[in-house]
């Protein structure tokens, strides 16, 4: 088996709860997921079955869209409802969140590892880290779509990393009442509770570079195959003479099945993730 299946995540579990649900309904498959969702947030979870596991490294670099809804004239000490809430009673004069690139420290709250434990941990037995790391991440968009005097929702398409809360805190006595993941690259929450889809779905989002039978035997051997063969690229040209991008990667098929993940070696294309 080589999939996934996009969850529509409640709030409540954890990621890793969902997880474990699925790999005791699939009794033998190996199960993870391609990005964490927080207990209090719901939405998207791309849950990867079998080989499409190996694929996790190319869904965590998508961006990501959300609808987040802020509660105004309070404060949480987490930037969420699951920390101690403080009324304050200041509204924010401007419901405006930044854009473009932007730098964010890393709140007591995530998984970021400082001297060597992550710092939720540090935060749950009340302790600061002297120094949290901060990030670049890139706000695409950022739009109000509804508020009143006690509360604003926003939709946000963001870089991978973005930390949502700290987002929100900016506005200023405020915090992140509710989160709900909606996309994720071109991945969308599903109608339903859950919906399965081929390797060849998940990764349709690269250019393709068809493979004959024999350059499919090769690739599935770990071998370079050209970066060309009569110019087979369905999505995303590699014949055009330019440069190749080193950071690109392209699905290489055979007869529309998936067969691996390859990259640019000079003028070929080498696999760096087999499937089959």
């Amino acid at each position: 088996m080589s999939g996934a299946l996009l969850v529509d995540k409640p709030a409540g579990p954890t990621s890793h709860d969902v997880v474990i649900r699925v790999r005791r309904e699939r009794e033998g498959v190996k199960v993870g997921h391609a990005g964490t969702l927080d207990p209090f947030a719901s939405g998207l979870l791309i849950v990867l079955l079998g080989r499409a596991t190996r694929l996790q490294r190319y869904l965590l670099e998508l961006p990501k869209t959300y609808l987040a809804t802020a509660r105004l004239g309070w404060t949480s000490t987490t930037g969420d409802p699951d920390g101690e809430l403080t009324e304050t009673g200041a509204i924010p004069e401007r419901l405006e969140l930044p854009r473009g690139e932007i730098e964010q420290t890393a709140p007591m709250t995530s998984a970021v590892k400082v001297g060597g434990e992550r710092l939720y941990k540090k935060a749950h037995r009340g302790e600061e880290a002297p120094e949290r790391p901060t990030r670049t991440v890139t706000i695409h968009r950022a739009e109000l779509l509804n508020s009143d005097s006690e509360r604003a929702t926003f939709e946000i398409e963001c870089s991978s990393g973005t930390y949502i809360r700290t987002l929100i805190e900016a506005l200023g006595d405020s915090y992140c009442e509710s989160l709900r993941r909606t996309a994720i690259g071109p991945h969308r929450v599903p109608q339903g509770s859950s919906r399965e889809i081929t390797a060849e779905d998940l990764m349709a989002f690269l250019p393709e570079r068809a493979l004959d039978a024999s350059e499919a035997g090769a690739v599935s051997h770990g071998r370079a195959v050209g970066g060309d063969a009569g110019a087979p690229i369905l999505t995303g040209d590699c014949s055009s003479g330019e440069p190749r991008d080193p950071d690109q990667r392209f699905r290489m098929t055979h007869e529309g099945r998936l067969i691996a993940i390859g990259r640019p070696d000079g003028e070929n294309l080498r696999p760096e993730v087999v499937l089959a």
